[in-house]
């Protein structure tokens, strides 16, 4: 079915629609064609994912590699770790009968969830997050199918970072000794939370030091996205004002899925053989914040009440420097330097703050819009 809009939301975009990166998917199909694992990293929301199912999706990745996406932003332990590549496995086989006799003949630890439906005797794959009994035996025996396969495996690991906050402090080190012995399988490890990601590879101190070479994700250039728009539109029977394009561009500093989301809702708003004016800006933006809005409610709730007031300060400014100093303390009425420093490292934790050479900014542009029209 042809897709009506082509400014998609999400990771895994249609290859006809995915705008540029070609650099940056030749650079990182060259470091797994020649068998370097590669850390990727950038602030949230810049297309890390998008890019690796890009690389997915190119032809000779395709013919030569089985890959695999992992997820593991929302894991707190080695099990929930297992949990997700398991299924990671199961989506990308479910589709060929064979894989899971080999599959279960190796992991013999997830045999229990390797099931014949009564009625059909098709095989399916039901795993239950607690039925992880031996995490790290699994974790053996699932590098162990990975290397036994005659596909060479991509492994992408998103939010890698996340292993740092694991119950058992000895993950990385674990996870570090079985990806090293890997000949078979090539990974990638994605963050966004790049001083951590920074820590965890180069740091000598660190499991991980010096085990894969870095790229790291930038914004796409403002005439790449301004063409790619206009002809997006075009191949739809529509125009769009190279105005509004840039100007949406610049409102949120290039940063794709916010630019994504707004020229979506802009072709959205475009009649059939219209034009796109800039005008249409604030309406699109209008929009997408009225529905968000019931969400960013609940959000503010559940902030303390000097995270929230630091919060709608530096909503207020867009970028706010020296958050701690005497100055802004006294124009946002804030209670003192010390517990704005207490409130940073809280929000920070939360991923609602973003950092860059000692200034802040919310990482959700639209959130930061909503507060400030408070």
């Amino acid at each position: 079915m042809d897709q009506k809009n082509p400014f998609v939301i999400g990771s895994d975009i249609p290859v006809e629609y995915f705008c540029d990166r070609e650099s940056e998917v030749a650079l990182l199909q060259k470091h797994i064609e020649n068998g370097r694992n590669v850390v990727l990293t950038s602030p949230r929301r810049f297309g890390k994912s998008g890019l690796i199912h890009h690389l997915f999706k190119q032809p000779k990745i395709k013919k030569k590699y089985a890959t695999f996406f992992v997820d593991i932003y929302a894991t707190k332990s080695l099990d929930e770790f297992i949990y997700e590549m398991s299924k990671s496995i199961q989506r990308v086989y479910a589709q060929k009968k064979s894989w899971y006799k080999r599959f279960f003949d190796i992991v013999s630890t997830l045999r229990f969830a390797f099931k014949l439906d009564s009625s059909t005797g098709e095989p399916s794959f039901e795993l239950k997050l607690g039925e992880i009994k031996s995490p790290q035996k699994t974790l053996d025996e699932i590098i162990e199918y990975l290397e036994s396969e005659k596909t060479p495996c991509i492994v992408a690991i998103d939010e890698f970072q996340q292993v740092c906050e694991y119950e058992n402090s000895n993950v990385e080190a674990l996870l570090r000794t079985k990806i090293q012995q890997c000949n078979n399988t090539r990974f990638i490890f994605a963050g966004s939370r790049q001083h951590i990601m920074r820590d965890m590879f180069f740091s000598r101190n660190k499991p991980f030091y010096q085990s894969a070479v870095s790229m790291n994700l930038d914004v796409i250039p403002q005439d790449v996205y301004c063409e790619f728009a206009q002809r997006m539109f075009l191949n739809k029977g529509k125009k769009v004002e190279p105005e509004a394009v840039r100007r949406v561009y610049s409102l949120f500093d290039g940063t794709t899925w916010f630019v994504q989301m707004v020229m979506n809702e802009l072709f959205a708003l475009t009649p059939e053989k219209g034009v796109c004016p800039e005008d249409f800006v604030g309406v699109a933006l209008q929009n997408i914040i009225l529905m968000q809005e019931p969400q960013y409610r609940d959000m503010l709730a559940m902030f303390p009440a000097r995270q929230k007031m630091l919060l709608l300060a530096i909503a207020q400014e867009g970028v706010a420097h020296e958050v701690t100093s005497g100055a802004f303390v006294a124009k946002y009425g804030l209670s003192s330097s010390s517990s704005v420093q207490a409130s940073l490292k809280g929000l920070k934790n939360k991923l609602v703050l973003s950092e860059e050479n000692g200034s802040y900014r919310l990482s959700d542009y639209f959130f930061a819009y909503w507060l400030k029209q408070r």
